[in-house]
């Protein structure tokens, strides 16, 4: 007897990209599992959600996975283990974009363990499995049992030649001036992340809503699938809510919130709101023994409104700013000895220490993935957020999914201006430190990193800085508030960082935790960041107006030439013994290429010039006319072998070695002489004819 599967299947075209979503035939133990495939890309997504809810919760713990398998691209992994270990940045930062447009769409009060695993089982490159994962994730929620607010889709854009293209081929990317992910539903946009080379704001947002508009039809097929999979959703009973209770929460604690609310420090504001929690909490705990985590709730609840009615009734800010004014900004740079580039960026209670390193293409980081095997990397930037930066402690192990996706866009907002490779031929590894945080420490991170790029003399394109904004949004009471708070991105509507130059924007990540975001708000948004980068950039360049024109002492220098492709092989040596000889002689790095091109680098000038007089010895050849000093390797009856060069020598012949006739070469020269040349030709099978009597009287320097 045969096992046959109840597989049902939907399809629909999301731009490039015809999407096959099936479901029945994988992983049916799962709350909900489907595959999505896309040409020879298959994503397999599951979610699962525990029965219930472990007691005492008090937040949604969702997880979400993303995995590419090696075998999914024809490949063995690399390492001692050959299997697959921890994720991979990229993968992290795909985990990222899957969780942050769903968390918002669970029901308030379901507080269940909720996985989704997103598994990599098949891959090309022009069907970028994560998008179908993210297509997955919702439809893996909509068919399963778990309460979700759904569908909705991801899209990635790219213009070629003014023509926005939703999910572009590889080589249509390689042409784009823009490649942004959008996550959407029916009526709303819920996350926006990419980068862009300086492109305007108008065209952003042309960009965003047009993928809107790419993934209805994504949407229609996962509505058709839900009904096919027919599986009800599990009930999640509404909150109880004790009216008297939470009434005696607000009369003992609005007007003291308000008040605390209007302190600006961070810190201060910090404790008098913990001080008015512990009142509360001791005010009723006679009557309300047991239920201090619902007086909590309702406490956070009042922060909640009084913020955000403040914002909308007066204009004014928890920190007394209005809606566009800009925190206080310092900056010093330089501020490293031994560091190749470094700026101290402070913006209100936000603080970044930003340091540049320059280094050698031994310094570049080896990228092995689906779709890129040893690739490398040339430029870096991590972001760390210890937890002294919020005066907190935890436990310190590596960086999580926030450090990887803040230092991602701080990098690909950074990367639009680097200098071409082949012009600044460096490795280039910023690392940012947040020293303070209270709001948005990843645009800080752009700018002060743009300023360490400029402090260590790198040729940057253009000053680049960031700024995050935030809504509040009740009704039709709209505020966009510009370079946001930590508490104004906790208890608003939306975090929307943009970062760019003067010319336009190179990098952009927006969530949204609500729907119903009009073009119009979108738009004031944009404009309103545009104008505070626009300060941003002003105060930078009171610090720097230019990168400097000399750079460190302590970074590396390095030197290009040139040789012919056919030389290399001189330079190499057997085994590498030659090019090893020469770096254990003068200490410096070299890195040649197929070309014939030759990077040396060494903070030690005598160390380049003496790497690059051995690797011209080694590969220069012999020129008609030019004057060498020689060393006299050879005597015979007939002449003297002269190197002129090493490894490279030539004959001079007895009647070349003197104006007058010589009976005997030994009269003029003899083994280990110095002797100045001319070369006078070279024959067709490469021999060197030199003439000591045609340099008589002449010298190098002359000839020079």
């Amino acid at each position: 007897m045969s096992l046959t599967f109840n597989e049902q299947c939907v399809e629909a075209a999301v731009g490039n990209m015809q999407v096959k979503i099936s479901t029945g035939k994988m992983a049916k133990q799962a709350n909900g599992a489907v595959v999505v495939q896309s040409g020879d890309t298959m994503v397999l997504v599951t979610a699962v959600a525990a029965k219930e809810a472990k007691e005492g919760q008090d937040f949604f713990p969702l997880t979400v996975n993303y995995t590419e398998k090696a075998y999914a691209g024809g490949r063995i992994p690399g390492g001692f283990f050959k299997r697959e270990a921890r994720p991979a940045d990229a993968e992290t930062l795909i985990c990222r974009l899957i969780d942050r447009p769903i968390r918002p769409l669970f029901p308030e009060n379901f507080l269940n363990d909720t996985q989704i695993i997103a598994t990599v089982m098949s891959a090309e490159v022009d069907h970028d499995p994560a998008i179908l994962a993210m297509i997955g994730a919702s439809a893996a929620l909509g068919i399963s049992d778990i309460p979700f607010f759904g569908p909705i889709a991801g899209v990635k854009v790219g213009r070629v030649a003014g023509k926005l293209i939703a999910n572009p081929t590889a080589a249509e990317l390689e042409q784009s001036d823009m490649e942004i992910v959008v996550a959407a539903g029916r009526d709303a946009i819920f996350m926006v992340e990419g980068e862009s080379k300086f492109v305007t704001e108008e065209d952003m947002l042309e960009a965003i809503f047009f993928a809107k508009d790419a993934v209805q039809g994504i949407l229609d097929a996962q509505d058709e699938l839900q009904k096919k999979a027919g599986v009800a959703k599990r009930d999640v009973p509404p909150p109880q809510i004790d009216e008297a209770l939470k009434a005696k929460v607000k009369q003992l604690a609005f007007d003291r919130i308000a008040q605390a609310f209007k302190i600006k420090s961070k810190q201060e504001r910090y404790a008098e709101v913990a001080q008015i929690k512990a009142d509360v909490l001791e005010a009723l705990a006679a009557d309300y023994e047991g239920r201090a985590k619902e007086i909590k709730g309702f406490l956070g609840d009042l922060e909640y409104e009084r913020m955000r009615n403040d914002v909308l009734e007066t204009g004014i800010r928890i920190d007394g700013r209005d809606t566009t004014t800009i925190r206080p900004i310092a900056i010093e740079a330089g501020l490293l000895p031994r560091v190749h580039g470094s700026t101290l960026f402070s913006r209100g209670e936000t603080q970044v220490m930003a340091a540049t390193t320059l280094g050698t293409s031994q310094d570049e980081q080896r990228i092995d993935n689906l779709f890129q095997r040893d690739t490398r990397k040339r430029f870096l930037l991590h972001y760390n957020f210890p937890p002294f930066s919020v005066g907190e402690t935890s436990f310190r192990l590596g960086p999580g999914r926030r450090e990887i996706g803040h230092g991602m866009l701080a990098e690909r907002a950074i990367a639009a201006i680097l200098p071409d490779h082949d012009q600044f031929p460096y490795t280039i590894r910023i690392v940012c430190e947040t020293l303070e945080s209270n709001g948005s420490s990843s645009m800080a991170s752009v700018c002060g990193g743009c300023l360490s790029l400029m402090d260590a003399g790198v040729p940057v394109k253009a000053p680049v800085a960031g700024i995050a904004m935030g809504l509040i949004k009740e009704g039709d009471k709209v505020a966009v508030l510009t370079d946001i708070l930590g508490d104004e991105d906790h208890l608003g509507d939306m975090d929307f960082k943009v970062a760019g130059s003067a010319d336009g924007v190179t990098a952009l990540q927006m969530d949204i935790k609500i729907g119903g975001v009009s073009k119009e708000i979108m738009a004031q948004a944009l404009k309103q960041a545009k104008d505070g980068r626009m300060y941003i950039l002003g105060k930078m360049a009171e610090c720097l107006t230019a990168p400097r024109e000399e750079m460190s002492s302590y970074a590396p220098r390095i030197t290009t030439i040139f040789i012919k492709p056919d030389r290399i092989r001189d330079v190499i040596g057997s085994g590498g013994k030659t090019i090893r000889s020469i770096t254990e002689a003068t200490g410096v790095s070299i890195d040649i290429e197929d070309s014939g091109k030759i990077n040396i680098a060494s903070s030690d000038k005598a160390a380049c010039d003496a790497a690059i007089e051995l690797i011209r010895g080694l590969t220069d050849e012999a020129e008609e006319g030019k004057l060498y000093m020689g060393t006299v390797k050879k005597i015979m009856e007939f002449g003297a072998f002269v190197e002129i060069m090493p490894g490279t020598d030539g004959l001079v012949h007895i009647s070349e070695l003197d104006e007058t006739r010589v009976k005997n070469v030994t009269d003029i020269l003899k083994e280990g002489d110095k002797v100045l040349v001319k070369c006078i030709g070279v024959d067709k099978q490469g021999k060197i004819k030199l003439s000591r009597k045609a340099a008589l009287g002449q010298s190098l320097e002359e000839k020079d």
